[in-house]
């Protein structure tokens, strides 16, 4: 460390290479193979706007990216991908039930390599087919 005088004062100024103890500490935290970055968010009241999303969704971190569903099918439906994993995490914590105009929000991590659930329901339609057809 280095001694300094500011006005009239003795300072002790230290410098640390190590990181702060919380991202130490947060470094060794082993999370969960589901959680990801990228949030699903679903029930969401159909006029809410992207600056609402970001003021619900920012309260937890930095915020990559909102899309928010817009057709018959997506509306009340929305993608928030977070900078850092942890506030992606806390956001699911935290968010999931959390009331928004009377409507309780699901907010689950999105993987993009899971099939959509039409296709399952094809598939298993087919297999019955079969089964029934033997």
């Amino acid at each position: 460390g280095i001694n300094a005088e500011y006005m009239g004062h003795l300072l002790s100024v230290y410098f640390f290479s190590n990181p702060p103890m919380a991202a130490r500490a947060r470094a060794n935290i082993r999370l969960p193979p589901e959680v990801c970055r990228t949030l699903f968010v679903r029930n969401l009241p159909y006029k809410i706007s992207s600056e609402e999303m970001y003021d619900i969704f920012g309260k937890f971190g930095a915020i990559r990216q909102v899309r928010i569903g817009v057709n018959g099918e997506t509306k009340g439906t929305a993608f928030v991908v977070y900078e850092d994993i942890f506030d992606a995490k806390n956001a699911v914590d935290h968010l999931n039930g959390f009331n928004v105009c009377g409507r309780y929000l699901i907010v689950l991590y999105y993987h993009q390599n899971k099939p959509p659930k039409k296709v399952d329901l094809k598939r298993k339609r087919d297999d019955l087919e079969l089964l029934k057809s033997k």
